[in-house]
């Protein structure tokens, strides 16, 4: 009964005697998703999404994009990690559309971004509605932004900022390769793989040797902590016991660029598949849960079980991304049936009709929109995550067969 009364007042905070929160309410309580062969092309689901993220960044004053629309109080302040990690996105699709808009508008989040560094060259976690603390991880997630900025414009204000918080997050490092001061909970954490890319990116725009060498020991940490059968330990936000699909495929991405960076740029150790082996290793155990259960769980534990009955769609389309990263690198099919599959699954989940801007467009948190992972809210980090997914399998698919269109819910023919 408490739980029941729990539920209840969940759903009153969230408002759901509003016509259009009740709309979502009724959907996934009856899983009224559409079927594969009823989804619109990616096209269609990426303008949405795009148009979704357009309006978190026009829901706040301040030029940094809303961490995400929320049921029960709307559009929450501007977001600064993932403000970072969105700038590229709007790079990619201004050069992929033509449309000066979504170029101006990454340049006004990079803009946005440099005087929230912090005296040390760190930036800070959170929103912008609390305290400034230097947080390592969204440190690393805005240098994404400020080295995306500075390819496109060569402007160095984003560069010298780059090469501030690198300089942090070396300094911030564990002799062991982890980070632990200035971290979530104070903890170390495996998805700091996704930190050690930036530096890598740095090290090739600057040639700086520190960030190499600060990134390879944190990779080098990372494998230290994966088990034989591809699991990773440290690897929770809060619960290193069943973490996140989210943080499992941040750390899994982490590896694959890094490798892709070592491979390209880095002669002493191009030869080395290690990061790429372990990145797959991890991939691979997803995708095996994935087919056996035809439904993505939001968390695993060390045995890639999940008691959960949930999807955190956030880490569904960062999975089906790396699916479909390391089909790019060794060609096995599997993994590009599995992330159409995956990408299908959230594209169903994407409501397109809502008259709320809240709503049309965005990605939930969880599916259902009242489970746990970021209940009753759409954030910005899982649209941004949608719509790098669904052009890497449109390039994917166009490369396949440049005269024909993929057709939602039909997975690759394979000899």
């Amino acid at each position: 009964m408490r739980a029941l009364l729990k539920h209840a007042k969940g759903l009153y905070s969230a408002k759901f005697y509003r016509p259009s929160h009740l709309r979502v309410g009724l959907r996934d309580y009856f899983d009224l998703r559409p079927r594969p062969e009823q989804l619109h092309s990616n096209s269609v689901h990426i303008a949405a999404a795009m148009s979704w993220l357009c309006a978190a960044h026009d829901g706040t004053p301040d030029g940094g994009v809303s961490a995400r629309y929320r049921l029960d109080r709307g559009w929450a302040p501007s977001y600064p990690e993932t403000t970072g990690y969105i700038i590229p996105t709007f790079f990619a699709h201004a050069s992929r559309t033509g449309e000066e808009q979504f170029r101006a508008r990454a340049l006004r989040m990079a803009d946005w971004l440099l005087p929230l560094q912090l005296e040390s060259g760190a930036f800070p976690g959170h929103d912008v509605g609390k305290t400034p603390q230097p947080i390592v991880f969204n440190t690393g997630q805005i240098m994404l932004g400020l080295l995306s900025a500075f390819r496109e414009t060569e402007q160095h204000k984003y560069l010298r900022a780059a090469l501030r918080a690198g300089d942090w997050l070396v300094a911030m490092q564990e002799p062991n390769g982890s980070w632990l001061k200035h971290t979530y909970l104070n903890r170390v954490h495996t998805y700091h793989t996704r930190v050690a890319w930036p530096l890598l990116e740095l090290w090739v725009a600057t040639g700086g040797e520190d960030y190499r060498q600060t990134a390879i020991r944190n990779l080098d940490w990372a494998l230290g902590n994966q088990l034989p059968n591809g699991w990773f330990r440290e690897n929770g936000f809060s619960d290193n016991d069943k973490p996140y699909l989210h943080s499992i495929a941040y750390t899994i991405r982490g590896l694959l660029a890094s490798a892709e960076i070592l491979r390209e740029h880095d002669c002493t150790r191009e030869a080395d598949p290690r990061y790429f082996n372990a990145a797959v290793l991890a991939a691979e155990a997803v995708l095996h849960r994935f087919e056996i259960r035809r439904y993505p769980f939001a968390q695993y534990d060390s045995a890639w079980k999940s008691v959960e009955r949930f999807s955190c769609l956030t880490g569904d389309a960062q999975i089906a991304k790396t699916w479909m990263n390391i089909y790019q690198a060794n060609r096995d099919p599997r993994f590009l049936n599995a992330a159409l599959k995956m990408n299908d699954f959230v594209k169903s989940t994407q409501d397109l009709s809502s008259r709320n801007p809240g709503i049309r467009g965005g990605i939930k948190g969880s599916h259902p929109i009242w489970a746990r992972y970021i209940r009753y809210s759409y954030p910005n980090w899982a649209a941004k995550f949608f719509v790098d997914a669904l052009v890497l399998e449109d390039e994917i698919m166009s490369r396949l067969d440049p005269e024909a269109k993929h057709e939602p819910g039909v997975a690759l023919q394979t000899a």
